[in-house]
């Protein structure tokens, strides 16, 4: 049997929970992210680009703007952190190497952005728009466009202007990559050569930003692990929410009945282990995420004033079937639109 290299790794999921994450002392060097982080600048090295983006753990995956590096998500570093980040929030971003590879490509795009500046460049601007556009909290993509390359999926390059530079700039980095043919017919085919025509700039310059600045690193974070799960779910229900009020408007009433007033949300509270039982079993989602689902139907039925309607039985029945509804929500694209 393989020896533990974490004390924490004796721990039961209850006790990692209680955890912080600061406290898991990840090491890159020593973790499952050093061979892929070793094959991302191999292939940098292959093109002739002798800059390397310095890597540090954090919550999730991001590159700051001004930044020549880019964070990963810590539960990337055990296998048993990426199968308890999958347990409570049914996803694990990269957690295949396939899928790992194609985002290091895409992070990298970003911090070489930076590095050298190439957004402030006039023909960046052109082709790809401005890098100072707003992110969209969603973004309604159009499949049938050809002005963007497709990388990760979702059409993602659609996202913002950053996004399309990144996804164009992983499409080249991909070692064998036929972009000339793939893309010959496409108007992003220029956003490629512009890329191509910039990386001979890079092997020739230093870079203009070379800090390792290290932007919300893990060694610096007190939330525990329980704390981290309750925030990534949170974020995900309030994406859901213009479902949620809809699906608990068709099962309680909006107006106040004028003879026995009866608030859904006390409905709900009254009928708590009840109903969670019966999410868990109909939905098979999680115990955790059921609570988050209940919690977040009793604050919507409250702040959208909704009532019984009819009897309690009828009701209660409704408002079994809206929450599993949401649970399988909760666990595909429905009512999100396009993911960030």
């Amino acid at each position: 049997m393989r020896r533990a290299q974490h004390a924490w790794e004796r721990l039961s999921d209850e006790q990692l929970l209680k955890l912080r994450l600061c406290d898991l002392k990840l090491n890159l060097r020593n973790s499952r992210l050093r061979a892929p982080l070793d094959q991302l600048y191999a292939e940098l090295a292959s093109r002739g680009i002798r800059f390397r983006p310095h890597v540090w753990f954090a919550e999730e995956w991001f590159s700051p703007d001004g930044v020549p590096g880019f964070a990963v998500p810590f539960y990337l570093a055990h296998p048993r952190l990426t199968r308890l980040e999958k347990r409570y929030t049914h996803e694990a971003e990269g957690s295949n190497r396939n899928w790992l590879i194609r985002i290091l490509r895409h992070e990298a795009g970003h911090a070489l952005d930076s590095a050298y500046r190439l957004r402030r460049r006039a023909r960046w601007r052109a082709l790809f728009g401005p890098a100072s556009s707003r992110y969209p909290t969603q973004y309604r993509a159009r499949p049938g466009s050809r002005r963007h390359v497709q990388h990760l999926g979702e059409w993602y390059a659609q996202a913002h202007p950053a996004e399309d530079f990144a996804e164009t700039f992983a499409v080249w980095l991909k070692p064998h990559s036929d972009w000339r043919r793939r893309y010959a017919d496409w108007p992003a085919l220029h956003k490629l050569e512009f890329v191509a025509e910039a990386a001979e700039q890079m092997r020739r310059e230093r870079p203009a930003v070379r800090q390792r600045v290290l932007i919300e690193p893990l060694s610096d974070n007190t939330r525990t692990l329980e704390q981290h799960f309750r925030r990534k779910l949170a974020r995900r229900l309030r994406l859901r929410r213009p479902l949620a009020d809809r699906l608990l408007r068709r099962a309680f009433a909006t107006d106040r009945p004028a003879r026995w007033p009866r608030p859904a949300a006390a409905l709900l509270r009254r009928h708590r282990t009840e109903l969670l039982a019966s999410v868990v079993r109909r939905s098979h989602a999680d115990r955790y995420g059921a609570q988050q689902l209940l919690r977040l139907a009793i604050e919507r039925c409250e702040l959208l004033d909704l009532y019984v309607r009819g009897s309690s039985a009828g009701s209660l029945r409704r408002a079994r079937a809206t929450l599993v509804r949401l649970a399988k929500a909760y666990a595909t694209s429905e009512g999100l639109g396009w993911r960030l």
